[in-house]
């Protein structure tokens, strides 16, 4: 080996050290999120799914302006997450911290269909069917036709969403819905459910979660009996109509009885 080759493979070799000491020391990059002064970058919020129906806030208009939904102060011993009825002055509650809650106007059920107690939000679905219980299919001629379930739309009278209350395991067959009559919202017209907008029923089905501890109010109002018919009025309709019924008897038997005279002397052939 010659001078000059040697002199070649030393350079060579100290080259490779050198360049292997130095990238010990050499610091990876620091992340933008990671520089001293700046903030994590926040991830942007899922999108949401889009409505199977149109939901349209052009609802309010048919309503008293009293009740739209608000913040307010609330003062309750209830922890905040809790759904409160308010079924006297129409009024759904969203307990918030610092005493204050979310309040929307709702629909509640008519005299002899109203419930209060404690339950809880069983389960939530978006654009529900309709199952009318046997006892609205008695006394409704609509409910009986959707006896087998009424699809998720517009014309659904449970509207966009519907809360299931439940206690402990058994279903209570009352819901806070929606409602496809805006109208009715402020007023005792339902069979016992809790009707809202569509447009509170979406927000209030987005902040609450199953397992919510929902609290329906008893109402202070005296509920209007109807006043029951005379015992002596039922019995004057039920003399008429037995009357009436005997005699379309006899009118009966008498042209029969007729016919059959006639027959005897004047409708048989001589010949």
């Amino acid at each position: 080996m010659n001078r000059r080759i040697f002199a070649t493979l030393g350079a060579a070799c100290a080259l490779c050290l050198g360049t292997r000491k130095l990238g010990a020391y050499v610091l990876p990059p620091v992340a933008p999120g990671e520089q001293e002064g700046s903030t994590p970058p926040h991830p942007s919020p899922p999108l949401s799914e889009p409505e199977r129906f149109p939901v349209s806030i052009d609802e309010y208009k048919s309503i008293d302006p009293a009740f739209w939904p608000q913040l307010v102060s609330y003062a309750t011993a209830e922890l905040p997450g809790t759904i409160v009825i308010n079924t006297d002055d129409r009024f759904l509650y969203l307990v918030l911290e610092s005493g204050q809650a979310k309040r929307y106007g709702i629909g509640v059920g008519r005299d002899g269909f109203g419930w209060s107690g404690t339950a809880m939000v069983g389960r939530k679905t978006k654009w529900p069917m309709w199952f009318p219980p046997k006892e609205m299919q008695y006394r409704d001629k609509e409910a009986r036709r959707w006896r087998r379930g009424m699809p998720g739309g517009p014309r659904n009278p449970l509207g966009a969403r519907a809360l299931y209350l439940f206690q402990g395991s058994a279903d209570t067959l009352f819901r806070i819905h929606g409602t496809r009559d805006p109208k009715s919202i402020g007023k005792a017209v339902s069979s016992g459910c809790i009707r809202m907008l569509n447009a509170d029923v979406v927000e209030l089905y987005d902040r609450v979660a199953p397992g919510t501890k929902v609290v329906v109010l008893p109402s202070t109002r005296p509920v209007v009996q109807k006043p029951r018919r005379s015992n002596k009025i039922a019995q004057a309709r039920r003399r008429r109509r037995n009357r009436n019924r005997y005699a379309a008897y006899r009118r009966y038997y008498r042209r029969r009885y007729r016919r059959s005279i006639f027959d005897l002397f004047w409708g048989q052939d001589d010949w």
